[in-house]
Parts: C-alpha cells; structure tokens; sequence
C-alpha cells in the first residue's frame, strides 16, 4: 500500500446523517452508527429504526463512495482479497465523523448490513477501544491483519459481537462467511446466529439482535 493510500480518507456527509434520537433525549445516550450495504443509501437501515430499543439514539450514515443510483463504502471486489484500502479509508471517515461529535454519548455501537457489515469489523480493528458494540449482518471480515488485531484479542473483557448469515446467501462465499466467524471468534465475545435465508434481514433476526442490543447496552 503506498502512503497515499494509507493516509486516505473518504468523509462521512455529515449532512446526509439521518439521526433518531434515544427516548430521553440525545446527549448522554448510547448511540448506534448503522451502515447499508453497496448500493443502498442512509434510507435503506434507518427503516430498522422503530423496530430497535428507543432509549438508543440512531444515525445512520451515508456510504462515500457513489455507486450507480446509490453509495458503495469500498469498490465491489473479491471477498478474499487482503487489500483493504478503500474501505481503510472509508473507516478513517467514520472515525473522523465520531471525533467531531465530541462526548456526546455514553457509548457507541455499531450496527452493518453487507458492505455496512464489514465496515462495522475495520473499523472495530481501527479504533478497538472506541466501540461498545458491534452487530455485523451478512457481511465479511477483511483477509490479512489490522492495527488493532491483537488488541481486540488480548482484550478483557472482549468487545461483545453478533454476526449473522444467511444458510442460502447468495452473495457472500460461505469461505468468507467461515473466515469471518473464525476472526469474530479469536478476536471478540461473539454470538453466532445462521438463518434460513438468503442475502437479506429477516424478522427472526431483529428480534435477536435488539435482544442482543438489550443485553449489552442496559442502559
């Protein structure tokens, strides 16, 4: 990777962030970044949000690259691939965009479907201390390493996780899915959910992710 490159960054709209405040208010609440997969927009996850805790405030963010009619958080490519600049950068975004939002919130957790999914795992292995949570949903971990790799391992205890896929996804390799539950398992407290579906979010599996977000997020 040139230095270019490994300095990059793709900012976040701010602009574009669709924000559902937690019940009592936004400030001092514990706050869920959600991330759509390629070619969606911050619309597409948002519509998860009267389905989730609503002591949680929500923004959901919008990905910075175009693609098509839509946004794309990395160039579609192979899931096995170890070059994991564009979505770096993607991630250096993020991170850029939290930083601005000071102390706001108690916490912040994170919540990704697809590419959004693997946004969620870079940028957990970017910054491992700044995350309460994640919940990656049909998505993939990067091959290769990251900064924060041993970190998260070492951790204790381990940042709690939920990974979900699809038994019939017909768009994420059962070698990513295997890789990433592999890498989920060495590096955080994960709990392992299977659906049957292809690649999509059923109703099953929002019932056990806002279980999992009440679990770990108390409140």
């Amino acid at each position: 990777m040139s230095a270019d490159a490994a300095r990059a960054t793709h900012p976040i709209d701010a602009d574009a962030v669709l924000w559902r405040d937690g019940a009592d208010g936004r400030p001092g609440s514990d706050l869920l970044v959600v991330m759509h997969g390629i070619g969606s927009h911050e619309g597409d996850l948002f519509a998860l949000a009267p389905f989730l805790p609503d002591r949680l405030t929500i923004a959901a963010l919008r990905a910075p690259l175009q693609y098509g009619p839509g946004f794309a958080w990395y160039a579609a490519g192979s899931q096995m691939s170890t070059d994991s600049s564009l979505i770096d950068a993607s991630a250096r975004g993020v991170l850029a965009w939290l930083d601005g939002l000071g102390d706001e919130f108690r916490s912040v957790t994170l919540l990704g479907f697809s590419q959004g999914g693997a946004m969620t795992l870079q940028l957990l292995r970017h910054a491992p201390e700044r995350f309460a949570a994640v919940v990656q949903l049909s998505g993939f971990s990067f091959a290769g390493t990251a900064p924060g790799d041993a970190a998260l391992a070492a951790a204790e205890p381990r940042v709690p996780a939920f990974q979900a896929y699809g038994s019939a996804d017909e768009m994420i390799a059962r070698e990513a899915t295997t890789r990433t539950i592999e890498w989920m398992r060495a590096h955080t407290d994960v709990e392992v959910h299977e659906y049957p579906m292809g690649h999509s979010i059923v109703q099953d599996e929002l019932q056990d992710v806002v279980a999992f977000l009440d679990r770990v997020l108390p409140g």
